[in-house]
């Protein structure tokens, strides 16, 4: 009897290590194949089909609800589509999962800029740029700029995009940002100085380009103005960006045919 009931005991263990190995296994297998469906998102997300890439990252979530990583992509897919809430919710749980995620820290912030949302998004940025740990620290005190910019507190905003300059020299962003400050400020030849390093070191950066323009007009020089709309014609044709440039370059011609 005794031997019986040990056999049945053994049993159950034997049956239970079984059942426990299993989950274990199979927890395992749906992790990976949420890898898979992550990175594969991501090869969409960086040939610039968003939709393929949300449908990746939303089938891996289904899969295993624990990756860091996956809720950061599906923030940055979110954001591309403007569904600014499902990306805030999203970048959210990255950082819960991941406390030290510096770039969600920064991708919030990036989302809050776009909402308007000043002080939340300087919120965001100061924990990417505290992270002795994030590798560009620079992108986050260049959107720290962007940040103040915003609010117009000029003189901080200046501050951060020579803080991010200081870390990297040649960043295009950094560059624009102080020209659009001083183009705010009125001081036009700093802002095309500016704007004019910015793409230098960035040619296609077409939003650099329109700036540019504007800060020609504004210094009256039309020639260079329109050339440096055309450019933004150029680069993105289909841009709202090219929509204004060429709005901006009928203007200038109108008003150089009227003197």
């Amino acid at each position: 009897m005794r031997a019986t009931k040990c056999f049945a005991w053994y049993l159950a263990l034997a049956v239970g290590l079984l059942m426990v190995t299993a989950c274990a296994t199979d927890q395992a297998l749906r992790k990976q194949q949420a890898a898979t469906a992550r990175e594969l998102g991501e090869g969409y997300f960086g040939q610039g089909d968003i939709s393929a890439a949300l449908r990746e990252f939303l089938r891996a979530e289904k899969l295993y609800r624990h990756d860091p990583y996956l809720y950061y992509d599906l923030g940055l897919a979110y954001f591309a589509k403007e569904q600014f809430e499902s990306a805030i919710e999203s970048l959210k749980k990255a950082i819960s999962l991941k406390p030290d995620y510096a770039e969600a820290f920064n991708a919030l912030g990036t989302v809050y800029l776009r909402l308007k949302a000043w002080d939340k998004a300087i919120e965001g940025f100061n924990k990417a740029k505290d992270n002795l740990l994030y590798a560009t620290p620079y992108i986050a005190l260049n959107n720290l700029g962007d940040a103040y910019r915003g609010k117009e507190d000029f003189g901080t905003a200046i501050e951060f995009y020579k803080k991010a300059l200081d870390d990297n020299p040649r960043f295009p962003n950094a560059h624009r940002g102080l020209g659009l400050v001083f183009m705010a400020l009125g001081d036009y030849t700093a802002a095309v100085s500016c704007l004019e390093k910015a793409v230098g070191y960035a040619p296609r950066f077409s939003l650099a380009w329109f700036d540019l323009g504007r800060a020609y007009a504004l210094q009256h020089q039309t020639k260079k103005a329109i050339a440096a709309f055309e450019k933004v014609i150029m680069i993105d044709p289909d841009s709202r960006s090219a929509v204004r440039a060429r709005e901006e370059i009928t203007k200038l011609r109108a008003a150089d045919t009227g003197r």
